[in-house]
């Protein structure tokens, strides 16, 4: 149990910080098309569905790679 606590913090640090590089090289994670943003008078909503598409891609593909070279 704790191994996988710190191989999920390792796995957190990493992820903050390829966020921080690709919001500074441009890539504005949060604002992709196909993320819905709402404001009205008394209500504020934030549905980042582009931004989860990317990531669940991009996680698969990391994950995948990972599996594989473990076999």
């Amino acid at each position: 149990m704790g191994r996988l606590l710190i191989y999920l913090g390792m796995l957190f640090i990493v992820a903050g910080l390829v966020i921080i590089v690709l919001g500074r090289i441009g890539v504005p994670l949060g604002h992709l098309p196909g993320d819905i943003t709402y404001r009205g008078k008394n209500v504020s909503l934030f549905a980042p569905i582009g931004t989860s598409i990317l990531l669940s891609v991009l996680l698969s593909l990391v994950l995948y790679v990972i599996v594989r070279l473990l076999r």
